[in-house]
């Protein structure tokens, strides 16, 4: 039996996740993400399949964030019909995701027809919200530690990774005719100290690891993050202006009601309203108070489950015309909304306000990868382009880490010091080319294992006669 990989995204980037194992004639689709950001890499979307969907006999989601499942929708339409492994938790987040995903690529292209910015006589979105129903069907929920068995020669075993409710490390081992060996993907690899998710487990071996590194050459240590949000909440209300965050609705926007409930609790900020102000969040927080056995709350409120969610601080905006209303509160209040990289979603029309008042304070909170409006604003550009219109930053731009979702480069080597032995190769994905090549240099030179950066579209022969 002969095993092979092909890299046909998150290779020399962030996004895009997906790999393709060909196992003999067997051929597994491990993640199946959109590019985002750039867009040079956004343009790769719509570039066709490298090979024939419908050859594709099954896909292995790690979790349900749209650069390991975005693609999805145009896989099946454009011929795969086969069985889409993940978590339970994440087959729920799938149909909230790729719904809205669908739902902003439609509003988009019509935006474009209607005030013709875009080079196409009728733009059309990469898929449409009859396409995302079309993929559900083909779900199959499996639960953690369940070790199934995909076809005579394929196990597949999900372990918790952290980083969202459902996210998986998936471990494939594969039956040979001589041998058996073992590929492990990581997945988006969590914090160890999150409050709300239990930390990543270990995998104890591996013959081929596939390793995120995201920020494989950055500490982002969770120290002290109350302290500081409750520094820059202050600041704001100081200035008499309202504290606007992009927040991403899988779990960055449930760990900052978290903190807000106990900051207010404990008298660190003042008694001010918050609004969770994106629809997507909200459904996305339902689902927090559905799998008690996913995340830490059940232990920390045993008696009032929904405490946390149901805060009396905390407002949940629904309607359109609740979150326009948003626009005329001028000072005390918080808006969390999103998208978390300002790309689309309710989030826009609050910056297009709130970015000209030099009174409002806008908080990132999350990783901005390259290209994203987010990213820009970051990085201090002093306009930004919105609605076909210059947008003058004139608002306070504020950044915290500490929140992120993703392990840092300490928590990824405690994840790796969990293998009992060397793999034979480790391939990092997931993250900027240059960061990722460090972390490979670093892995090399302090593990003594052969790591490295793949390149888009390469081939490398796994094992041979096994």
């Amino acid at each position: 039996m002969n095993v092979r990989v092909r890299f046909f995204g998150a290779a020399g980037t962030v996004t895009g996740s997906k790999f393709l194992l060909e196992i003999d004639d067997f051929n597994i689709l491990v993640d199946c993400g959109l590019f985002q950001g750039l867009k040079e890499l956004r343009l790769l979307n719509w570039e066709p399949f490298p090979v024939d969907p419908a050859g594709i006999h099954a896909v292995v989601l790690t979790h349900a964030h749209i650069d390991h499942t975005g693609y999805l929708p145009r896989l099946v339409k454009e011929g795969f019909s086969g069985p889409i492994y993940c978590t339970e938790p994440s087959y729920e987040l799938l149909k909230i995701l790729l719904l809205d995903s669908a739902k902003l690529q439609e509003e988009e292209a019509n935006f474009a027809r209607k005030k013709g910015y875009s080079k196409h006589e009728n733009p059309q979105p990469l898929y449409n919200t009859i396409d995302v129903q079309s993929v559900f069907p083909l779900v199959k929920p499996l639960s953690f530690h369940e070790n199934f068995k995909i076809n005579e020669r394929v196990h597949l075993n999900f372990l918790h990774a952290g980083h969202i409710l459902g996210a998986a490390i998936a471990e494939l081992t594969i039956q040979g005719m001589y041998q058996e060996k073992k590929i492990v993907f990581s997945g988006d690899l969590g914090r160890y100290n999150d409050p709300i998710l239990y930390p990543p487990e270990h995998a104890k071996t591996a013959d081929i690891l596939f390793v995120e590194s995201t920020y494989g050459d950055k500490k982002n240590p969770m120290t002290h993050p109350m302290e500081a949000f409750a520094d820059l909440i202050n600041r704001s209300v100081k200035r008499e202006g309202c504290l606007l965050i992009p927040a991403f609705s899988v779990g960055r926007t449930q760990l900052l009601i978290y903190y807000m409930k106990e900051l207010i609790e404990s008298k660190q900020v003042p008694d001010i309203p918050v609004y969770i102000d994106s629809p997507m969040a909200i459904s996305v927080t339902d689902l927090y108070k559905r799998f008690f056995d996913e995340h830490k709350l059940e232990e920390a409120d045993l008696h009032n489950h929904h405490a946390v969610f149901d805060y009396k601080n905390i407002h949940y905006k629904h309607a359109q015309e609740e979150s326009m209303e948003l626009n005329y509160i001028k000072k005390n209040a918080i808006i969390i909304s999103a998208s978390g990289m300002c790309t689309g979603g309710r989030i826009m029309h609050h910056l297009y306000n709130r970015l000209q008042r030099s009174n409002d304070t806008l908080l990132f909170v999350g990783y901005q990868a390259e290209g994203t409006r987010g990213r820009r604003i970051a990085d201090g550009e002093k306009t930004i382009k919105m609605f076909g219109l210059d947008v003058p930053v004139e608002c306070h731009v504020e950044k915290m880490d500490g929140l992120s979702a993703h392990a840092d480069v300490d928590e990824l080597f405690t994840w790796l010091s969990g293998f009992e032995e060397s793999p034979k190769m480790t391939f990092c994905v997931h993250g900027e080319k240059a960061v990722a090549t460090r972390f490979a240099e670093r892995i090399n030179a302090d593990l003594g294992w052969n790591a490295r950066v793949p390149e888009m579209n390469e081939s490398v022969d796994l094992f041979r006669g096994i």
